[in-house]
Order: C-alpha cells, then structure tokens, then sequence
C-alpha cells in the first residue's frame, strides 16, 4: 500500500494553504513519528458540520475542536487509517483563548487525531497529560521545520 493522504476543505471563512499542510502531515508521518503506512483523509469544517458530526457519531451537542474516526481494522496493511475531521471555527475560538494562532492550532488539531490513530488516550488527567507534552513536542518540531506560525494557512 502506497501511503496516502487527502485534504477536503468544505469551510469558507479561512483560506487553507493545503500543499503545506499536506508536506508538513507527511513530514510528521513519515520523519518525526517513523510511519510509513498511511491512508489518512482530513476534512476541514465549519462549526455547524461539526456539531452535526458531533452529534452523529459521538451523542454530544456542539462543536468541537477534531474528531478522529480510526478504521485500521479496515485496513490491516496500514499502519495509520482512518478520517479526521477539523473544526477552523474552533481553531479561530481556541486561538484566542490560548493567545496563538488559529493556523498553529490547525496543525495541533491534526497532530491531536495522529495520536489518537496511534493510541494514544486523553480521557484521564494522567494520559492527558502525556499526550500534550508529545503533542507540544511534535508541534514545535512542525512549526521550525515549516514556519507553521506564519505561512500554515493563509488569513
């Protein structure tokens, strides 16, 4: 299986630069986390889809900020499978709040899902907290390596 990646950008209020999203997924993928079979589809959303996946898929109200759909026991050959799902209207709010950029937190947001396909679990504080602190690491590595801060996504 050859690894691949698509990009679906069915929001309007951000313009995405999805070449550089793509190069710094597979950077990720394939240099930081030494994975080289992948089948991985992202979709970028607004926060009305997103609370409709959200509700669909998970019972609960609301956006959120990514929603990981991991279908490896549909794909034993691969080493990562599966969708995610990112809200750029969260990413904006979450920006904000966190005093960063809402490009930055895109890029956290699709790091956060590779986790998850890898297992990793946030749902008590202890494994949360293991997961952000790799979560950090790689987004520094993604952020030096690309200028993620300033040309991940257009404004």
């Amino acid at each position: 299986m050859r690894p691949a990646l698509s990009f679906r950008n069915a929001q309007r209020t951000r313009t995405l630069n999805v070449p550089l999203l793509r190069r710094a997924t597979r950077h990720l993928l394939e240099k930081e986390l030494g994975i080289g079979h992948y089948d991985l589809g992202f979709r970028f959303v607004d926060s009305a889809e997103m609370a409709q996946v959200n509700e669909r898929f998970l019972q609960h109200s609301g956006s959120t900020d990514v929603i990981t759909f991991d279908y490896c026991d549909d794909a034993p050959d691969a080493a990562l499978h599966g969708a995610i799902v990112v809200s750029i209207a969260d990413a904006v709010r979450q920006a904000r709040e966190f005093r960063t950029t809402w490009q930055s937190e895109v890029v956290r947001y699709i790091i956060h899902a590779v986790l998850h396909l890898r297992g990793h679990d946030d749902r008590t504080p202890a494994a949360r907290k293991l997961m952000k602190r790799e979560e950090n690491r790689l987004l520094k590595c993604i952020e030096s390596k690309f200028a993620m801060r300033q040309r991940a996504c257009k404004s």
